[in-house]
């Protein structure tokens, strides 16, 4: 099937008798444009007036909508339908053998309601870490909606031998129960909102010596040191508190030092894993990539400033941004080349025959 064939599966939401611009022809103009970084409406415009001749030759689209009916139809095209073409399609050209499933909401700023930031749309995300694959997303509009949503989630999700990771918001104990309930493992950040396995993990780090693995990156005058500490014996701990497989308990403690200031930062996670410290910080540091892929969406995208209209618009966008994101790392991987994500969105502006190498990779 080629990406077209695959957009027919959303219903175009408009009355028959009115169409004059397909809508896979439509979202392949969006996709095309979004490949290139240009992800707003006048952008997309921009990019299809621009581009008519490549987007003929190779796609087979000979009209190209008025800026009015491409704001319409994705106003109106239902954009979860969207984004389960996409990941369909996503999972058929990317590897989906990775070990760690990163787990992370993310608000679109632009969308609260004036004196409500709480009221953006959010969407959380499962992340293959390894390979940049989206497994799947939902929607939510209040953070604390994010708990259920994600364990909601996990009951679709195939974690069987796989890792999750997550922050402090999903360390829950219904949560973990899921994940191990299906055969997956978990790797949590562990923080005050479970304020007595909290308190008794800071107090053992804090009272015993305890050796740990360390890693040292020195980065444009900045040095970051990292250290993995694991305790020793936890059947203490699985006794006092009653976690579902909780195997680990570790602490990873950054100190960061630049020209002017040294930061130390410490941070405790807890485990259904057995494994030694180095194997741990990995984890940890690959939980980091869903958290740099959403710095993409928003210093690459503009996503926090995206201006659509309507929540089906926005929704629709975030997957193709996402969807640019994980094949341009997979063509830059294939190729061995240094060269970053932004810009290789730049190169493929300027060149159409990298725009449909990376479309193919």
């Amino acid at each position: 099937m080629t990406m077209q064939e695959y957009f027919l599966e959303i219903k175009d939401p408009r009355h028959e008798g009115y169409v004059k611009h397909k809508l896979a022809d439509v979202l392949t103009i969006v996709m095309c444009a979004v490949m290139c970084r240009m992800s707003e409406l006048c952008e997309i415009m921009v990019f299809a007036e621009s581009r008519a001749e490549f987007l003929a030759k190779n796609f087979g689209i000979t009209k190209i909508p008025s800026k009015s009916t491409m704001s319409r139809i994705l106003s109106l095209v239902d954009g979860k339908k969207v984004a389960e073409v996409i990941i369909n399609l996503m999972k058929k050209l990317v590897r989906d053998d990775g070990e760690i499933i990163a787990v992370d909401g993310k608000a679109i700023r632009s969308t609260s309601k004036e004196g409500k930031p709480h009221s953006a749309l959010q969407i959380i995300t499962a992340y293959m870490t390894e390979t940049g694959l989206i497994l799947g997303q939902e929607k939510i509009h209040e953070k604390t909606n994010e708990i259920p949503t994600f364990q909601q989630m996990i009951e679709i999700l195939n974690v069987k031998g796989k890792t999750i990771t997550a922050d402090a918001m999903h360390c829950q104990r219904e949560t973990c129960k899921k994940i191990t309930r299906k055969g997956g493992e978990y790797v949590l950040t562990l923080k005050k909102n479970q304020p007595e396995l909290h308190e008794d993990v800071k107090i053992y780090f804090e009272n015993e010596r305890v050796e740990g693995y360390e890693t040292l990156e020195k980065n444009h005058g900045r040095i970051e040191k990292r250290i993995c500490r694991k305790m020793e014996n936890i059947d203490w701990l699985k006794k006092r508190h009653n976690w579902s497989g909780m195997k680990s308990v570790f602490e990873v403690e950054r100190i960061i030092s630049t020209a002017k200031k040294t930061t130390r930062e410490t941070s405790y996670y807890i485990s259904s894993l057995e494994a030694d410290e180095e194997k741990f910080l990995t984890v940890v540091r690959e939980h980091w990539k869903i958290e740099s892929m959403h710095w993409i969406l928003d210093a690459v995208f503009g996503e926090d400033d995206s201006n659509f209209h309507t929540e089906q618009a926005h929704i629709t966008i975030n997957i193709f941004r996402k969807f640019a994101i994980a094949l341009h790392k997979k063509y830059l991987t294939k190729i061995g080349s240094k060269r970053s994500i932004k810009q290789n969105l730049l190169a493929c502006l300027l060149n159409d025959k990298l725009l449909l190498d990376v479309i193919s990779a």
